[in-house]
């Protein structure tokens, strides 16, 4: 891609979102943003429920506004999370949402620094793993 990433912007937009976040059962509120391939900037924040195992992590909105906007390829994400909107890693199951969105050289925000998608996904399951079904 060759694009250089604001990474000071990028962390702004989630900070942004993540006060939109419905959080109150947890009171952690967690705001993501991504860079597309195409230049657009998609966001997403949690959005939990009484119904615990139905909350939807902010990886899942961002991805779905990702779809939602006509698709296209993660190249960098960052994710803040709690009252003061510290860095935090994404779940496993977002981590394999990204995966199939960004893949393995999809840029990750870490708490660590910048880290490639493969490496903070080690030997990720992908649509190559599944069978041709043409």
């Amino acid at each position: 891609m060759g694009r250089e990433v604001d990474w000071g912007a990028l962390r702004a937009a989630a900070v942004e979102v993540a006060a939109h976040a419905y959080a109150p059962y947890s009171g952690f509120p967690v705001g993501a943003a991504a860079l597309v391939s195409d230049g657009r900037v998609v966001v997403g924040c949690n959005v939990e429920n009484a119904a615990y195992g139905v909350t939807l992590c902010a990886e899942c909105g961002l991805v779905s506004s990702l779809v939602a906007g006509g698709g296209g390829r993660l190249v960098a994400f960052t994710c803040v999370g709690g009252a003061d909107r510290h860095l935090i890693m994404p779940c496993g199951r977002c981590r394999q949402l990204l995966w199939e969105h960004g893949g393995a050289a999809l840029l990750v925000e870490t708490p660590l620094g910048v880290q490639t998608m493969d490496q903070v996904l080690p030997q990720a399951f992908g649509p190559e793993d599944l069978p041709d079904r043409s």
